[in-house]
C-alpha cells in the first residue's frame, strides 16, 4: 500500500476509534475527551499498535491545539469578565497564584520534583480547571445562570486567560538555573513586543480584512482567510521563540471583538472539533496503561490530594469576596478538578523537558479521574453545604454568610409581593406589578442586581433567596404573595417549602425550569407553576390561531385548561423508573422519607384534602406506593389506604409531627381549619393559650403554632402568643371565623 494510503488508513482508524470511544462515554455520562484518551491508548504503541505512522497524528494534532486555542481566543468576551470582575481579576489570579505555589512547595518539599522551576510548572498544570466539563454540568442542571455558576465562570474565564501567558513563559523555563532569570526577561520581552504588533495588527489590519473577505459573500473565501490567520499568528509566535499555541490564542483574540466573530467561530468549530479529537487521542497513544496499572494507588491519592488541595484554595477565596457560605462550597467543589488545557501545557512541558514521560502518564491519569467526578462533586455540593451549615462549629463561624448581607426595608411593610431572583423574569415581572400599584419587595443575591434596584429606589435584601434568615426579614406573614423567578432549581424548590414554613397560607408562584419540575413545585405548595418554554409555547400557538381564525374565547378556554392541569396534556409519557428517578432527586434536596401507613392509622380512608397533611405538619407527600406501582404527585382527592408507602419530605421536626399524625399521637382535626397570622392590633398578643381560653368560649382549638418557620404541634397551654404567629384554627366553620378575626382583627375590614 502506498505511503500516502498508509495515513489515510491511520487517520481513518484514529477517527474512527475516537468516534465509538467518544460515542460510550457519552452513553455512559462522561466527558468525550474521556473517550478520545481511550482511543488513543487503544490503537496506540501501548494498545494494539494499528498505526504504522505515529509521528503524522501527532503532527495533525498539533492543528488542533491551535484551533483549540484559537477557538478558545475568539469566545473570550470582556463583557463576561466586566460582570463578574471582583471575584474574576481578584479571586481568578488569586487562585492560580496560590494553587501554583502551594503545589510548587510541596511537591519539591516531599522531592516529588528535582527542582523549584519543575514544581512551578507543575503548580501552573494543576491551577486550571475544566471549562468544558464544568460549564456543560452546570447547563444540564440549569444552573448557569445561578450566583455559584457566575462564579466559576468568573474564575474558569481567568483561567483561560492565564494560559496565554503561560504558553508565553514556559519555553523560558527551559534553561539553566543560571540562565533563567534572563531568559524570563526575554520572554517577557518577547511577549511585549508581539502583544505590541498583535494590537497593531488587531486593530488596523485584521478587522477591515475579515470585512472585506466577508463581503465577497463567498464562505469558502472566510474560512480559509480565518485558518491562515490562526496559522499564520501562530507560526510567528514560534519565529519569536514563542509557542505556537499561545499565537493561535492571540489569533483568536484579535477577531474576538469585531462583529464576524460569531462567523468565524461557527466556521471553524468544525475543524477545530475533528482535529482536537486527534490531539486527544494522541495524548492517549502516549499513555503507557502499565505504568497506570502499577501506580494506581498513587495516582488515587494525587486525585484525593489535588481535589481536596484546590478546595481549600477556592474556598476561603470566594468567602473573602463576601458570598454565602453554600455559594463558596459549590464553587470549591465544582473546580476542583484538573482541565483539559492541562493536557496542552502537560504535552509541552514533556516537549521542554519539565516533566518527565512517568510523572506524565501520572498526571494525565488524575486528570482523566478528576473530570470523571466532577459532575458528581457539583451535583452533592449544596446538599453538602446545607448539611455542614447544621454542624455547630460550621454555622458559628459561617453561618452568617448564609443570612442578609444587606437590606432596605420599611419595617411597615405589609401587602407587598416578594420578587425572589431579579434576573430577566424577574425583572420584567417587577416592571409589570408597578405598573399595577403593588408594592415590591426584591431578594437577590447578586451585587449588581441590588445596584439596579437602588437606583430604582425599590425595597430590597442582598442574600439567598433560599436562606431562612432571609426569608424572615421578608415578612413573609404581611406579604400578599411570593414569586419565585431563581435559576438555580434547587434553590427554587428551598425557598418554597421554606417560604411556606413562615406563612403557610402564603399565595406562591414558582417558576419551573424543566417539566419534571412542574409537579414537584406545586406538591411543595406552591398555587401556581410556570414553565417559560411551554408558556412561550402557548402564546406561540394562541397568536397562529388567531391568525387562522379560531376564536378567542375557544382558544382562551383551551389555554386555560392546559395551565389548570399543569400542563400535563403538554408533557412526554415517562416510564415508572424515570418518574422514581426524578421523585427521589428532588427529595433528595429536603429530609425524604418512605412511612407505611398501618390498617390502624388515622389517614386511612381519607383523602389528601381531608388530611391537611402540609397544614398540621409542614410535611409534604410527594408520591404514593400501591400495590408496587408508583402514584407521582397525588392530588387532594386522592385517597389514602392501608398498607400504602408514603414519600414524605420536610424538616426534622416535620416530619416528627407527621409520625405523631400517623401513630395518632397528634389528633388529625374535623370542621373547618384555617391559618391565621397574629397582627398587633389583637388583645391575644403575649397572652398565653390557657388565658385566651378559646375553646370554652368558641369551642374552637389551636391546632398548632408556626413560629419564624417553626411548628409547634399541640401547643401546651403556657405557650406565649407573639406577634406574627401563624395560628391554625380548628372548629365550627362559623367559630372559626370569629376568632379569626379576634386573632387578626385587620380582617374585620376585609370582611
Amino acid at each position: 500500500m502506498a505511503a500516502g494510503h498508509n495515513f489515510i488508513l491511520d487517520l481513518v482508524t484514529v477517527l474512527g476509534t475516537a468516534a465509538l470511544g467518544g460515542y460510550l462515554a457519552n452513553r455512559l455520562k462522561q466527558p468525550v475527551l474521556l473517550g478520545y484518551l481511550v482511543s488513543g491508548l487503544i490503537v496506540g504503541p501501548f494498545g494494539l499498535k494499528l498505526l504504522g505512522d505515529v509521528e503524522q497524528i501527532q503532527g495533525l494534532a498539533e492543528v488542533g491545539v491551535a484551533f483549540l486555542l484559537f477557538a478558545l481566543g475568539v469566545e473570550f468576551s470582556l463583557k463576561d469578565l466586566n460582570r463578574v470582575r471582583g471575584i474574576a481579576l481578584g479571586g481568578g489570579a488569586l487562585q492560580i497564584g496560590l494553587t501554583t505555589i502551594l503545589v510548587a512547595l510541596l511537591a519539591y518539599g516531599t522531592g516529588w520534583v528535582d527542582s523549584p522551576i519543575r514544581g512551578i510548572f507543575l503548580g501552573a498544570l494543576l491551577s486550571l480547571s475544566s471549562t468544558a466539563v464544568v460549564l456543560k454540568t452546570l447547563a444540564e442542571r440549569g444552573e448557569v445562570q445561578t450566583l455559584h455558576g457566575q462564579v466559576m465562570l468568573a474564575i474558569l474565564i481567568v483561567q483561560d486567560l492565564a494560559l496565554g501567558l503561560m504558553l508565553a513563559v514556559l519555553p523560558a523555563l527551559n534553561q539553566p538555573p543560571d540562565a533563567i532569570g534572563w531568559a524570563l526577561l526575554a520572554a517577557v520581552g518577547k511577549g511585549l513586543l508581539f502583544a505590541v504588533g498583535a494590537v497593531a495588527v488587531g486593530v488596523w489590519l485584521v478587522p477591515p480584512l475579515i470585512k472585506a473577505v466577508a463581503r465577497s459573500g463567498s464562505s469558502e473565501l472566510f474560512l480559509l482567510t480565518v485558518l491562515a490567520l490562526c496559522l499564520g499568528v501562530a507560526l510567528t509566535t514560534a519565529a519569536f521563540g514563542l509557542s505556537i499555541e499561545m499565537g493561535a490564542f492571540v489569533a483568536g483574540l484579535m477577531i474576538s471583538e469585531i462583529e464576524y466573530a460569531d462567523q468565524a467561530l461557527a466556521k471553524v468549530f468544525p475543524l477545530r472539533d475533528t482535529f482536537a479529537t486527534l490531539f486527544f487521542a494522541s495524548i492517549g497513544m502516549l499513555i503507557n496503561p502499565f505504568v497506570l496499572g502499577q501506580n494506581l494507588g498513587l495516582i488515587l491519592a494525587l486525585v484525593a490530594v489535588v481535589m481536596l488541595g484546590k478546595a481549600l484554595v477556592i474556598l476561603p477565596i470566594v468567602l473573602g469576596f463576601r458570598y454565602s457560605f453554600k455559594t463558596a462550597v459549590i464553587a470549591s467543589l465544582g473546580l476542583n478538578q484538573i482541565g483539559e488545557f492541562s493536557f496542552v501545557l502537560a504535552q509541552v512541558g514533556l516537549s521542554l523537558g519539565l516533566i518527565d514521560e512517568k510523572k506524565y502518564v501520572l498526571v494525565l491519569g488524575t486528570t482523566a479521574i478528576t473530570l470523571v467526578v466532577t459532575p458528581l462533586f457539583i451535583r452533592f455540593a449544596q446538599p453538602l453545604a446545607e448539611g455542614l451549615l447544621k454542624l455547630p462549629v460550621t454555622n458559628r463561624l459561617f453561618g452568617h454568610l448564609t443570612g442578609v448581607r444587606e437590606l432596605s426595608i420599611p419595617e411597615t411593610i405589609s401587602g407587598h409581593v416578594v420578587v425572589a431572583g431579579y434576573g430577566r423574569v424577574g425583572q420584567i415581572l417587577v416592571k409589570l406589578l408597578l405598573t399595577r400599584n403593588q408594592k415590591v419587595l426584591v431578594i437577590d443575591n447578586s451585587d449588581a442586581a441590588i445596584q439596579l434596584l437602588r437606583l430604582q429606589g425599590l425595597p430590597y435584601i442582598l442574600g439567598d433567596a433560599d436562606s431562612e434568615l432571609v426569608l424572615e426579614k421578608a415578612h413573609l406573614e404581611r406579604a400578599n404573595a411570593l414569586t419565585i423567578a431563581l435559576p438555580d432549581p434547587t434553590s427554587t424548590r428551598l425557598a418554597l417549602k421554606r417560604a411556606l414554613e413562615f406563612a403557610p397560607e402564603l399565595l406562591v408562584m414558582a417558576r419551573a425550569h424543566t417539566s419534571s419540575e412542574i409537579e414537584v413545585l406545586a406538591q411543595l405548595g406552591a398555587k401556581e407553576v410556570v414553565q417559560p418554554e411551554f408558556e412561550a409555547a402557548l402564546e406561540m400557538g394562541a397568536s397562529l390561531l388567531t391568525n387562522l381564525g379560531e376564536p378567542k374565547s375557544a382558544i382562551e378556554q383551551a389555554l386555560d385548561t392546559i395551565r389548570a392541569g399543569r400542563y400535563r396534556t403538554l408533557l412526554p409519557e415517562e416510564s415508572q423508573g424515570q418518574v422514581l428517578k426524578d421523585l427521589l432527586t428532588a427529595a433528595a434536596d429536603f429530609n425524604g422519607e418512605w412511612i407505611l401507613l398501618t390498617e390502624r392509622c388515622r389517614l386511612v380512608g381519607q383523602t389528601l384534602a381531608e388530611a391537611d397533611i402540609r397544614n398540621l405538619t409542614g410535611a409534604s407527600v410527594m408520591a404514593i406506593e400501591r400495590a408496587g406501582q408508583t402514584m407521582r404527585y397525588p392530588t387532594g382527592q386522592t385517597l389514602l389506604q392501608a398498607d400504602d408507602r408514603l414519600l414524605v419530605v420536610g424538616a426534622e421536626m416535620e416530619m416528627a409531627s407527621f409520625r405523631d399524625l400517623v401513630t395518632g399521637r397528634l389528633e388529625a382535626p374535623q370542621g373547618l381549619n384555617d391559618w391565621v397570622t397574629l397582627a398587633e392590633p389583637s388583645p391575644l398578643v403575649g397572652q398565653t393559650l390557657t388565658q385566651t381560653d378559646l375553646r370554652r368560649r368558641h369551642n374552637v382549638v389551636v391546632q398548632a403554632v408556626r413560629r419564624q418557620g417553626k411548628l409547634y404541634t399541640s401547643p401546651g397551654g403556657d405557650l406565649r402568643l407573639e406577634q406574627g404567629d401563624c395560628l391554625l384554627l380548628r372548629g365550627e366553620p362559623e367559630a372559626v371565623r370569629t376568632v379569626a378575626l379576634l386573632v387578626n382583627p385587620e380582617q374585620a375590614v376585609e370582611v
